[in-house]
């Protein structure tokens, strides 16, 4: 009898833990079933796309990288040579203030000039960033902890993932006029009149060369005018250059919106990102940098950065660095930079003209001049997004669904294909059209 009660006392014990441990299961089930998957970004789906898709006869034109006419990513010589320079360095510790100092001083020479007065009389603030993305996002926190009313003003269209930064960093955002889908250029007068009635002391993110992306910048006058009327205004501005060398070829020639503004006395935020024109996408090098009006406000606003940075993920990694720093500070090896940029963006340039060429040869009625009038990277076709459903469906030819084409992607392999895919999708929007090209 005994021994049945003790049993049965067991049994209840095992119930109970049992019936106890499924709650505790559901409890700890329930903790992340709120979460849902979150919209994927549009440049990433495309590379999945690509990806996924088994066709051999494939383009990928969304990646805003650069790639030989293999469509293959280059590690450019200076970058072997700088490998071979800091081979041996101690990358065990933190990057030593010599180092960043080296490298922010390069940075800042690339953007003002060699001799400018923005590096002897130190007014600037400057730390090294996560890549052009990374110095965005510190510089969005900084502006919400010093100037939490204002609102960040970004071009229509921008790069999807500045939207991101500014919104994550609980920044209030307005668009202003930037491009006109009618004459696939600068809509230059509702540009001036949204910076006119943007309220004063107003944050604008520019594109001071190739715009991303839409390939259309301002004339040397237009900026001009769009600094003088900053000034007007009391406006900031702060220069995203993602793509420094790759608009002209010629690093000086593409920061001079970001010079013209410093002649005109305005201070200045400027992210810049080495991903692009040195090849070094994965090593994720970047700076921040921003203009002060002394010394000891430099030293305030720099402490202030690095304190964000802190909190965000301590320290970047050294090895970038190191090869940035090298090949900026080693004259043989920053002239061969210089040589390879010069060859990357004319490459490109190269690949303008021969779609505009292959799509003019096929009779396209319509006009494609704005392919060779943009610079840069990118070309904003004008596509609709149902046409670039269209080619990555029949032609196996992906880019984002704005119409974005990397340029970099388009290779004399390719160039005529994707020409035959354009004017397919494109004439066969008109009804006069009795026929299109069958190339599959």
């Amino acid at each position: 009898m005994m021994m049945m009660m003790m049993m049965m006392k067991l049994t209840k014990r095992c119930v109970s833990t049992s019936t106890r441990g499924r709650a505790a299961a559901a409890a700890v089930g329930d903790w992340w079933d709120h979460v849902k998957p979150s919209p994927k970004d549009p440049i990433v789906g495309v590379t999945e796309a690509f990806l996924q898709d088994p066709t051999l006869k494939k383009i990928n034109l969304g990646v805003g990288a650069y790639r030989d006419d293999q469509g293959k990513p280059v590690v450019l010589q200076c970058v072997r040579d700088a490998e071979t320079k800091i081979a041996g360095s101690d990358f065990l510790e933190s990057i030593s203030a010599a180092a960043t100092s080296k490298f922010i001083q390069g940075s800042l020479e690339l953007v003002y000039g060699k001799d400018s007065n923005v590096i002897t009389e130190g007014t600037f603030a400057g730390i090294q960033a996560l890549s052009g993305t990374g110095a965005c996002r510190l510089f969005a926190e900084f502006q919400k902890r010093f100037y939490p009313e204002s609102r960040m003003y970004l071009s229509n269209p921008t790069w999807s993932n500045h939207q991101n930064i500014w919104r994550d960093a609980h920044v209030p955002q307005r668009t202003f006029n930037y491009y006109d889908p009618d004459t696939k250029g600068l809509n230059f007068a509702a540009l001036m009149d949204d910076i006119k009635n943007a309220p004063e002391k107003s944050f604008f993110l520019l594109h001071p060369c190739a715009h991303n992306p839409t390939g259309v910048d301002p004339t040397e006058e237009q900026w001009r005018e769009i600094s003088y009327l900053f000034k007007v205004k009391n406006h900031f501005p702060f220069f995203d250059m993602a793509y420094q060398g790759f608009a002209s070829g010629d690093l000086d020639n593409d920061a001079k919106a970001i010079r013209i503004f410093h002649e005109d006395g305005h201070l200045i935020g400027c992210a810049q990102s080495y991903a692009k024109n040195m090849g070094l996408y994965a090593h994720r090098v970047g700076c921040l940098s921003v203009l002060c009006s002394n010394a000891k406000q430099a030293i305030a606003v720099k402490s202030q950065l690095q304190q964000i940075a802190r909190a965000m993920y301590s320290s970047p990694p050294i090895h970038g660095l190191l090869l940035v720093s090298t090949i900026l500070g080693d004259s043989d090896i920053k002239s061969l930079w210089i040589k390879e940029l010069k060859i990357m963006a004319d490459r490109i340039k190269k690949k303008r003209s021969a779609l505009r060429d292959s799509l003019e040869k096929l009779g396209s009625p319509f006009n494609w001049e704005h392919i060779t009038n943009q610079v840069g990277m990118f070309c904003f076709s004008g596509l609709s997004p149902d046409q670039v459903d269209q080619l990555a469906r029949e032609f196996h030819v992906y880019m984002t669904r704005d119409g974005r084409i990397s340029m970099a992607g388009v290779t004399s392999g390719n160039v005529n294909y994707l020409a035959n895919a354009i004017h397919q999708v494109t004439c066969c929007d008109q009804e006069s059209m009795n026929s299109v090209y069958n190339i599959l």
